[in-house]
């Protein structure tokens, strides 16, 4: 069955970005299962920035569970990224990565590699910095395998990375790098600048899918946007998608409201599959 999740940042320089929750974690987490949500995706600063014992007992009060964790932090707070053609980065950045899969890993969460990812350059080239990449993500994935999660890698629009921007490009990069373990994140925000046909896009990635980002058009909360969700529902159901539909968006107008919003478009799709309050 689909769940639903929503953002919570605690990363200060990440406070601008396109998260519903920011800076207070005990307060998120209780307004979002007031609302209904099934779990939150965490945006934490770095492993140790909380205390898993304190996230566990907001978890046990409140019903919800951890549905991801991203490492965006890395490359945020300290611009590292996985495809670095200086070798003592790429480990700095495979390490700040293997304490988030840690950390997420005792929640039964998988880490997200978005923006840590990073660039190619043309001095290194995309053959290379894509093999930099595909040797970073498969260490990382052997991590993940020992917490029984995947990790989950997330093609993003072309303003942001110029290695994968449709899922298509992240199909052919796992299967090329011959990548086990490792899902595709579906951001419904970058799929709109990116694919001609969102839904057709999920089908076609099928079984690769292993995560999505509920977002409208403009990265607003969905239903404040253009974005048609109907057929992006049925094609996950195509696919027997039964992941998260996670509300990555911008606080807009309000951090509260936008949950709301988000819940409440979710019920309007998906009916009593979606947790009512």
């Amino acid at each position: 069955m689909i769940q639903s999740a929503v953002t919570v940042s605690l990363v200060p320089q990440a406070r601008s970005g396109p998260f519903v929750f920011h800076d207070d974690l005990p307060g998120s987490i209780r307004c979002a299962a007031e609302l209904g949500y099934d779990a939150v995706e965490l945006f934490l600063p770095g492993p140790d920035s909380i205390d898993p014992k304190e996230l566990q007992t907001l978890l046990d009060e409140t019903g919800l569970k951890v549905a991801a964790v991203g490492t965006g932090a890395g490359m945020v707070m300290h611009q590292l990224s996985l495809s670095d053609a200086d070798s003592s980065r790429r480990s700095q950045a495979i390490e700040f990565v293997t304490g988030m899969i840690q950390f997420g890993g005792e929640f039964g969460a998988p880490a997200i590699i978005g923006s840590m990812q990073g660039r190619w350059t043309p001095a290194t080239g995309k053959e290379q910095g894509s093999a930099w990449l595909a040797e970073s993500l498969r260490k990382l994935s052997e991590k993940s395998g020992k917490f029984d999660v995947p990790l989950i890698y997330e093609p993003l629009n072309r303003y942001e990375t110029n290695f994968c921007n449709r899922l298509a490009d992240g199909v052919s990069f796992l299967k090329g790098a011959s990548l086990e373990n490792v899902l595709l994140l579906a951001d419904l925000f970058h799929m709109n600048i990116e694919e001609s046909d969102s839904a057709k896009a999920l089908v076609d990635a099928g079984q690769y899918v292993g995560h999505v980002h509920f977002v409208d058009s403009n990265r607003r909360p969905a239903g404040n946007g253009q974005l048609n969700f109907t057929p992006i529902l049925v094609a996950l159901k195509e696919i027997g998608y039964e992941g998260y539909l996670s509300a990555e968006a911008f606080p807009w107008p309000d951090s509260e409201t936008a949950a709301r919003t988000t819940i409440q478009t979710l019920r309007g799709l998906l009916g009593p599959s979606v947790s009512e309050t």
